[in-house]
């Protein structure tokens, strides 16, 4: 469609670098219009945020036929979140140029794009290209003789029954149910982890803690016995990392447990917490409002204290050269997530990903962030995940909400919209690191999420219930792992959703994994959509992503790099769906068949040309509509 103003960020011909720039980095506008007539000057008008707005004159590069190209080149000289838009001057009116809402240029009106400028070069991690793999210690594999240390645990030999999901009188559920999975028991599944293509394991946290979550610390430099020791740590570590597997861990800085050798709310340890003193050593760690009792909590939730991460003595013991992110990574870890990153302050997420790297310079440090981490504000203050060169990556729940709504609504979209978006503002580095989730410990598993579960009016019902059309909704889960595993990013993959494991939120998510009762057709399609990615791993690392189709419940995209290109279908139209390719033969890799040239109503196909089949599949010469 011949558009009067011609401009989208996201395409080299309009604006290069695409996405994100670097502090001094050449950055080209091209701005092309047939209206209005005779322009006397157009302008770039660049704000930095929270400062005034600054115009930059734009160069005329050609006038053909009515159509003018104007050109400019800038260099932007600190790092920082900034916004655009242009003006064309014609007489005595001027006409804003802005962006629509899939990042389209409209004349005389529209937003600002976004342009985000990070004070740091490109910096590929060992994820890019890979699989990850998040695990529950607890209830992933049982490996030797079961640890029972804790006298107040229920301690559980019924390997798959459901969590304990009832509170007590005070309304309180304690999650202190064991079922004994460990890290000897995550080791001996390297194997079939390593099936799955997976490159990269994240557990949740593993040091001592009081529940069964770990998420409430109760000390840092502790393995919790439940899970194992400091060597079954190191034995993991060495044996993953001769598969091709590094291991990160869940670093929960923003908060401790009240059970904990800091706070020790309950006298558990032999040491003088803050709660016990205003003369503890970690009194100034914590945010009380009134001593002892009344302290900031994560969520409210009185047995997860909040820390003061701006305290020095408590940053130093976190992040310094003996502090708790040296003494783990110095062990061979590959890196880092750190929960809930929007309580925790800039500058201490700068010196965690500081003291990662001064350990292990290629250790990852992601952020768990739930919404655009490139603009998000906190507490009225615009935050700095990605623009100051602190996180690597972070997890992309945008991606999840909006995958989510297009397997079940069509919305197609919406969907490559936050695409768009996401790819404009983020640095290139993040984009390809992205942590891309379709559920995970603290939401409802995938194919529940996707199937229909019956009415459901209490927790005894989503402790029993399970997904009726599962059929469908397997469809569906396909569907959405296509996506997941082929957008730019790295899939992560919950435990047990890729052998049907169903549940809603916790503890019906977390759930012990089904060993031996298996969705074998589900599994096959994971393994599959892994040996692609890792045959094909330089295009999925850094290749570029280029919406072709997104119109009417099709998602139907390319992506490209120096090695070769791959075309995308994922059909939830209604009805078949014919992609235009280029001319010659394509082979649909998840199923090895030559392509046929139709994709049914909620069917996938990842297509490469004849010749280029680098996928470890074999090629069929019967033919696939899929």
């Amino acid at each position: 469609m011949n558009k009067v103003v011609k401009f989208f960020p996201n395409c080299k011909k309009c604006k290069t670098p695409t996405g994100a720039a670097v502090v001094d980095e050449p950055i080209s506008y091209t701005l092309k219009f047939t209206r209005p007539q005779n322009p006397a000057d157009v302008f770039l008008v660049l704000t930095k945020d929270g400062e005034d707005p600054v115009s930059y004159r734009m160069n005329l590069d050609s006038d053909e036929d009515g159509e003018y190209t104007y050109k400019i080149t800038i260099k932007v000289t600190s790092a920082g979140l900034y916004f655009y838009h242009f003006e064309i001057t014609n007489e005595d009116q001027i006409f804003r140029v802005g962006s629509d809402v899939d990042l389209h240029a409209q004349l005389g009106k529209g937003g600002d794009w976004q342009l985000t400028v990070t004070s740091d070069e490109y910096k590929p991690t060992f994820v890019d290209g890979g699989v990850i793999y998040e695990i529950v210690p607890d209830r992933f594999c049982i490996g030797g003789e079961r640890k029972k240390t804790k006298p107040y645990a229920v301690y559980r030999d019924d390997w798959g029954g459901v969590p304990e999901y009832l509170p007590d009188g005070e309304g309180k559920i304690h999650n202190v149910d064991f079922f004994g999975g460990n890290l000897k028991g995550i080791a001996k599944k390297l194997p079939y982890l390593k099936s799955l293509g997976v490159t990269c394991i994240y557990l949740t946290p593993i040091f001592e803690a009081h529940s069964n979550h770990k998420y409430d610390v109760g000390n840092y430099k502790r393995i919790d016995t439940d899970f194992g020791t400091e060597d079954d740590l190191k034995d993991l570590i060495k044996k993953a990392g001769r598969r091709g597997i590094k291991i990160i861990v869940d670093g929960v800085f923003s908060h401790t447990g009240d059970d904990s050798i800091y706070f020790n709310k309950h006298g558990s340890y032999d040491s003088v917490g803050a709660y016990k003193s205003v003369k503890s050593p970690y009194y100034g760690w914590y945010k009380f409002n009134s001593w002892p009792n009344e302290y900031t909590c994560r969520y409210n939730i009185d047995i997860m204290p909040s820390t003061d991460d701006t305290n020095p003595v408590f940053d130093e013991f976190v992040t310094g050269q003996e502090g708790v992110i040296a003494y783990w990574t110095r062990m061979g870890l590959g890196g880092w997530r750190l929960d809930v990153c929007e309580q925790l302050s800039d500058g201490f997420i700068g010196h965690c990903v500081k003291a990662a790297k001064r350990e292990n310079p290629d250790a990852v440090v992601y952020g768990e962030v739930f919404m655009d981490a490139s603009n998000m504000i906190v507490g009225g203050e615009r935050r700095k995940f990605l623009s100051g060169g602190e996180l690597d990556s972070v997890t992309n729940y945008p991606f999840k909400a909006d995958i989510l709504d297009f397997v079940r609504c069509g919305d197609s979209n919406k969907l490559n919209n936050t695409i768009g978006f996401v790819i404009n503002n983020y640095p290139k580095h993040a984009l390809d690191s992205l942590m891309n989730v379709l559920d995970n410990h603290d939401t409802a598993r995938l194919l529940t999420v996707l199937g229909d579960n019956g009415p459901i009016k209490s927790r005894e019902d989503k402790a029993t219930a399970y997904v009726l059309n599962k059929k469908a909704a397997v469809k569906l889960v396909k569907m959405a792992t296509v996506l997941q595993y082929t957008l730019p990013g790295v899939p992560c993959v919950y435990y047990g959703d890729e052998v049907g494991m169903e549940g809603f939120e916790d503890p019906f998510n977390r759930k012990c994994f089904p060993w031996g009762d298996v969705d074998n057709d589900l599994l096959k399609w994971y393994k599959q959509l892994g040996k692609i990615r890792a045959a094909e791993k330089k295009i999925f690392a850094h290749g570029r992503y280029k919406g072709i189709d997104t119109e009417h419940g099709v998602m139907f995209y390319k992506r490209k790099s120096e090695s070769g290109e791959l075309y995308v279908v994922v059909n939830n139209s209604g009805s078949e769906y014919s992609p235009e390719l280029p001319s010659g033969e394509f082979v649909n890799l998840l199923d090895g068949k030559v392509f046929g040239g139709t994709v049914r109503d909620k069917a996938c196909a990842i297509l490469k040309k004849s010749g280029g089949n680098k996928s470890g599949v074999t090629v069929k010469r019967g033919i696939n509509k899929d």
